[in-house]
């Protein structure tokens, strides 16, 4: 009966194609056609909508092996992964599916006969669940050749599915295999323990459940069947833990020859073996489908799950980066199944190692900490590690709390999470009171207006100009009914064309005029979901509430926004094409006069990177292509493959912005009609923000223009400073840095030998036999002084050398050297620390030598001698 997985997929695949199924590639772990969900969980996720009715495919039959990940929101397997023989995050769902076809009597048929004859599981071991008073499942099972004995009716709990609290829902039957008296549990299904274990999912979708909870039979029930692989794997293989299949052995050998130890030996060590094999799975089509470590949505489970694979592996002793080159041991033995996962290993690894090497630094401060409060809890009696000492790990080293409660746990001991929540809320207060959100918050007549006027209509994606009714006048926190020359007001009208500051766009500029007056409109807001706020200055005569009033956009600012917006879609879709699906917008800012892209990456970008991006974006501009608009369902719009993101909140119509084949994202803001609108595109800089979020500044259109034709000023002046033609410049420029670094380094030598000379003031005295060597250095930078210091240390043989300079800005710099035979009895960190304090600053180094800075040129020399009275008075102790 042994089947590898492999063997397993395909024969899956192929029994039900015979059986007339379309086989449906698997979809990525990222719901496109579900933004509210957070990673694909079942294989039934792609097809949501055709269950629901409100999709078509041009087949009735499906069969799918579906990547799956469950690791946050309702469906999270995380803290069992390791301690449980069955429990993965990532999996992978062989699933069955019939839309209005097939039903019962052929799904329980091909489940039987897959089970019992392609796979050859022994009919004796096989159990059934039903629902309680499914009759019809209960009449098939037998027929089919099922035991009345092994059939068992079950409740809702565990035999009937719905979708949601309304809508499609049915009894199900599972099937369950019995592994053996040898394994703990009872010889039943929904038991305790592992003996008999439900390996199949059969969902007999054949009601409606309307807001009343009453059942209405469909029109067309259909079927939704899932079973995992690793679980069938473990079962067809004889084994009984999934992770002795064939899909965990290899990996979990090349983990434990990497740790050197192997994997049967010990618990405590299989647990981590078990944990990094699983998570390595996870991590690898996590990054394969685009998500990267970040501290947010799906980025932020990723971040948690390599973590908790890296402190996994400081278990069994592997303190250095690791991970990212085991990710090659699951591309291996995955690309075959899924062939994006080759392409992707560059990326895969590359971004593993970075994320691996900030846990290390943050695991280096954070573990002897929590290994002293672990200590002094017990010490204390105690087992319960207090809420204020975990949030102080947690704020102040950046150690993350699923690791302080899994270690606690690894010690029989607990967290006060009702501590560190309450201490957790109370930062968030502070946050709020010193942030000025409360005072975002605290505008009780904005509220009040928005109530009283309903919604302002935007009328500005087909006019500049408009007619409206001034509704009403706010000058400060107070209504008004009329505004005079010079008042500064926030306006509301019935409907604008000025475009409200959001999505990263600016708000519009213009003008304003009434009957009597004209106001100059400097900023649009939207302070409220149905508010349009025009923020402005009186320029001449008066605004009254109720007039007539014409509104003009300042138009030649928004056409160059709105070429700012549709380049920064133009850039976005150019990133994700040379660098992969993992980059994500993560905030834009979209001005008349630049544009600024942040998006996640994990490492800098080369100048043939940004060459290829700004290239590409040029070579969008000139093709001069179509930008349309469309507004459409949210499920329409991500169905069309417009971008859509976990955790953003989109209303039930969005307006989709697309540039023909090239880019389509969902999008309120303004654009051009084509992008040969846009001019040009120059990027300005790129660097990073945050741990694995890069930022692009650039220009377009007349700004763009501008900055080329300062670079041309530029280079001129340069040909002229430098007396080389524009051809010459590179050459000539660096003739002159090579010059120059020569010139630099007989400078140093020249400041070096003066500074070892007789005729530079210093002072030596022997302390209780120890020579103390003191000098000022004035003129020599870090690396000179070190450099006098080694030769002093030298020449010494054995004793203690302190320098101090004061630098070409006015402030001191200092040094300290201890010769090794010394260090026993003298360290340099504690010598530098009281000198610095004396000069305003501080320092610290390793016992041999330190370094320090301080602000208070004038004290230096009484830091110098200081250090005779610091030797003698070490020495003494």
């Amino acid at each position: 009966m042994m089947h590898s997985a492999r063997e397993l997929r395909q024969s899956f695949i192929r029994y039900f194609e015979r059986e007339g199924h379309q086989a449906v590639p698997s979809s990525a772990l990222i719901p496109q056609a579900d933004p509210t969900l957070l990673f694909t969980n079942a294989g039934m996720n792609q097809f949501k909508r055709v269950f629901l009715g409100e999709e078509s495919r041009p087949y009735r039959r499906a069969v799918s092996v579906q990547k799956c990940l469950r690791a946050g929101g309702k469906h999270n397997d995380l803290e069992n992964v390791g301690y449980t023989r069955r429990h993965h995050t990532f999996f992978e769902m062989l699933g069955n599916f019939s839309f209005g076809d097939y039903f019962k009597e052929d799904a329980i048929k091909f489940g039987w006969e897959f089970l019992t004859q392609t796979v050859g599981l022994a009919t004796d071991r096989l159990w059934v669940t039903i629902f309680r008073e499914d009759d019809e499942a209960d009449r098939l099972w037998r027929h089919i050749g099922v035991s009345p004995s092994r059939i068992v009716r079950c409740g809702e709990k565990d035999n009937f599915w719905q979708m949601a609290d309304t809508g499609p829902c049915g009894p199900c039957s599972e099937i369950h295999f019995d592994q053996g008296p040898s394994v703990p549990g009872d010889d039943r299904p929904n038991g305790e323990g592992d003996r008999v274990i439900e390996i199949w999912n059969l969902v007999f979708m054949q009601f409606n459940r309307d807001t009343n909870g009453t059942l209405h039979p469909l029109p067309k029930p259909s079927i939704d069947t899932g079973m995992g692989l690793e679980r069938l794997a473990a079962v067809a293989q004889g084994v009984y833990s999934n992770y002795d299949s064939d899909l965990f052995t290899p990996l979990l050998a090349a983990i434990a020859k990497r740790a050197e130890t192997q994997y049967g030996q010990q618990d405590q060590t299989d647990r981590s073996l078990r944990v990094i094999a699983d998570h390595l799975r996870a991590i690898t089509f996590l990054m394969t489908d685009g998500v990267l470590p970040s501290n947010e949505g799906r980025g932020y489970v990723l971040r948690r799950i390599l973590r908790r694979a890296a402190r996994h592996g400081r278990l069994i002793g592997i303190v250095e980066p690791f991970l990212h080159e085991l990710s090659a041991t699951v591309v291996e033995q995955m690309g075959n199944a899924y062939p994006e996962v080759r392409m992707a290993a560059g990326t895969v690894s590359e971004a593993t190692r970075g994320e691996e090497e900030r846990f290390i630094a943050t695991l280096d401060q954070g573990l002897p900490i929590l290994n002293e409060l672990i200590h002094k809890t017990r010490a204390a009696g105690r087992t319960v590690l207090g809420g204020s000492d975990v949030f102080k790990l947690y704020d102040t080293y950046g150690f993350p709390m699923d690791l302080i409660t899994e270690s606690c746990r690894e010690q029989a001991m607990s967290v006060d999470e009702s501590g560190f929540n309450a201490a957790i809320e109370e930062q968030r207060n502070r946050a709020r009171k010193t942030g000025g959100f409360e005072q975002e918050t605290a505008r009780p007549a904005v509220a009040e207006l928005a109530k009283r006027i309903g919604t302002s209509a935007f009328v500005g994606y087909e006019q500049l100009e408009h007619d409206g009714v001034l509704l009403a006048i706010l000058k400060g926190e107070q209504l008004v009914k009329e505004a005079m020359e010079g008042d500064t007001v926030e306006l509301a009208l019935d409907g604008t064309p000025c475009y409200a500051e959001g999505g990263g766009q600016v708000g519009d500029q213009g003008t304003l005029v009434g009957p009597e007056g004209v106001i100059d409109i400097k900023e649009t807001t939207r302070p409220a979901p149905t508010l349009i706020l025009h923020k402005g200055t009186v320029r001449q005569g008066r605004i009254r509430e109720g007039e007539q009033v014409h509104v003009t956009v300042h138009a030649s600012l928004r056409r160059d926004a709105a070429r700012n917006h549709t380049a920064t879609h133009l850039v976005h879709a150019a990133l994700r094409d040379l660098l992969g699906p993992h980059v994500k917008q993560y905030g834009s800012l979209v001005g008349p006069n630049r544009l600024r892209f942040d998006f996640a990456h994990f490492r800098p970008l080369s100048t043939r990177d940004i060459d290829d991006i700004e290239s590409t974006v040029n070579e969008e501009i000139r093709k001069n292509e179509t930008v349309r608009t469309e507004v459409m369902t949210i499920q329409d719009a991500v169905a069309k493959g417009a971008l859509a993101f976990f955790g953003d909140k989109y209303g039930e119509q969005v307006r989709v912005v697309t540039v023909e084949s090239f880019s389509k994202e969902l999008c309120g803001g303004t654009h051009c009609r084509h992008t040969g609108e846009i001019g040009l595109f120059r990027i300005v800089s790129e660097g990073g923000v945050a741990a694995g979020v890069r930022r692009i500044e650039a220009q377009t259109g007349s700004g763009a223009y501008a900055l080329m034709k300062k670079l041309e000023t530029d280079v001129r002046e340069l040909s002229d400073l430098l007396k080389a033609g524009q051809s010459e410049l590179v050459a000539k420029t660096k003739k002159l840095m090579a010059q120059l670094k020569d010139k630099e380094r007989d400078l140093e030598e020249l400041k070096l030998k003066m500074a070892s000379g007789a005729s530079v003031a210093s002072t030596a005295r022997t302390i209780a036999g120890v020579p103390v060597h003191v000098q000022r250095t004035d003129g020599l930078d870090a690396n000179g002084m070190r450099i006098l210091a080694d030769q002093l240390r030298d020449k010494l043989k054995s004793g203690v050398v302190a320098l101090g300079a004061v630098t070409g800005d006015g402030k001191v710099s200092l040094l300290v050297v201890v010769t090794k035979d010394l260090t026993g009895r003298l360290k340099a960190g504690d010598l530098i620390k009281s000198m610095a304090a004396e000069v305003g600053g501080t320092g610290g180094g390793r016992p041999e030598m330190a370094q320090a800075g301080g602000k208070d040129a004038d004290k230096l020399d009484t830091a110098l001698e200081k250090v005779f009275s610091l030797v003698e008075g070490t020495l003494q102790r």
